[in-house]
């Protein structure tokens, strides 16, 4: 999706100066597309004792079932070694996997990598990720979610297969959060970006409308993300509003979108237990899988790219790959769940009415009024002070730490 740039548009690392990697799960178990599994793996976990708790759990250098974590900002679970663990699993929660792909995950912090417990202290039902995304010719340089991005491994056929190889996963960049503190408090802006923005175009903007602005302009170039500014209040208007069009569509966390009659996609033929690789045939713009048929489906659908990675391929990847067998990852589905042909039918939707947006981000002429890099400096707005980049503290209470001990940060 091509960006509209101009030569001094400032970079998204200093407009939105806070900034973490995005939380990295280490091991592929603790998520998945339905939380019944995540349930049924967490107990055949619990189960295992020793050598075969250990084998289950997946030991990475950052995680061991003997590890000593604090309990994840926001959460419930455990703090005690894994390795003696019992009881019930943590209540999943909604996480953004790969783009436009919401699964689930166990959120207990003896189970992630790098948790990234910054993020989780200001995840709340106010917050917007910005999260960045890889260079790609074609897709869009930064996504939005409403749920905390996460990097999972990438899943591997079993060894056993010869000749086939993970399918390739588009991975985000680094996380914005819109907000520095949880209720939608702080923004998450350079300090003084809100008033220069409200004297060059007459009116103080939200930060969801600075966000929106900056999704629908973003474009990547071998510094980074930029984001090209105006003191056009028309343009601004324009490009706002088709910002918001498009935070709602990748957000998707409210009144879920659709197409007019005629276009939406359909089940025309009943899927199979557990379809294969899907096959896509362009003139018919038909998804079958195995004997089943989705369409209508869009050429612009099937090939909407992120990160160079066509975004239903790894959305299908992320469901269909059979892992190694006796692994908790195996624990899954063993029939096809219809919530994920809902879902599959809601993503069409999204990535067909993005890819009418396009020529809309394309008619965005900022040539108009720029307010660039040099007119932020002079103005004092940029560089952004050390403390934007840094988490506010937002502490207020105790954490429960390792072995249930308490702290205070």
């Amino acid at each position: 999706m091509p960006s509209v740039t101009h030569d001094d548009a400032p970079l998204l690392a200093d407009l939105m100066p806070w900034s973490v990697a995005p939380p990295r799960l280490g091991r592929a178990w603790p998520a998945a597309p339905d939380p019944a599994s995540l349930k049924a793996r967490w107990d055949a976990l619990m189960k295992a004792e020793g050598p075969d708790r250990e084998a289950l759990f997946g030991a990475t250098r950052a995680r061991t079932p003997h590890s000593a974590v604090g309990q994840l900002p926001g959460q419930s679970s455990g703090t005690g070694r894994l390795a003696r663990a019992s009881g019930p699993c943590a209540e999943p929660v909604r996480i953004r996997t790969g783009p436009f792909d919401d699964q689930w995950l166990i959120p207990d912090h003896r189970l992630i990598d790098a948790a990234r417990p910054e993020l989780w202290r200001v995840a709340d039902e106010h917050q917007v990720f910005a999260v960045e995304q890889a260079p790609s010719p074609e897709g869009p340089a930064l996504l939005a979610a409403s749920v905390l991005p996460m990097v999972l491994p990438q899943s591997r056929p079993p060894a056993k297969t010869p000749g086939t190889k993970a399918a390739p996963v588009a991975r985000p960049g680094r996380v914005h959060p819109l907000y520095r503190r949880p209720g939608g408090l702080e923004p998450n802006l350079t300090p003084g970006l809100l008033d220069l923005l409200a004297e060059r175009l007459g009116h103080t903007p939200a930060p969801l409308d600075v966000l929106a602005w900056t999704v629908a302009v973003a474009g990547r170039e071998p510094r980074g993300v930029t984001v090209p500014l105006t003191a056009d209040p028309e343009l601004w208007s324009r490009g706002t509003e088709l910002g918001h069009r498009m935070l709602w569509l990748m957000r998707r966390d409210g009144e879920r979108p659709k197409l007019p009659g005629g276009r939406r996609p359909y089940v025309r033929a009943p899927l199979p237990p557990f379809p294969a690789e899907p096959r896509y045939d362009r003139e018919e713009e038909t998804l079958h899988l195995d004997e089943g048929r989705i369409s209508p489906v869009p050429p612009a659908a099937r090939d909407f790219e992120v990160g160079g990675v066509r975004v239903l391929d790894q959305w299908f990847a992320a469901r269909i790959t059979r892992p190694e067998p006796g692994t908790l990852e195996a624990v899954r589905p063993t029939t096809w769940p219809r919530t994920w042909t809902s879902d599959l039918l809601e993503l069409v939707t999204v990535l067909t009415l993005l890819s009418e947006l396009r020529s809309e981000r394309e008619g965005l002429a900022l040539r108009s009024a720029p307010v660039t890099t040099a007119d932020l400096r002079e103005a004092g707005v940029l560089p952004p002070p050390a403390s934007a980049r840094t988490p506010a503290s937002v502490l207020t209470h105790e954490e429960e730490g390792p072995e249930g001990q308490f702290t205070l940060l």
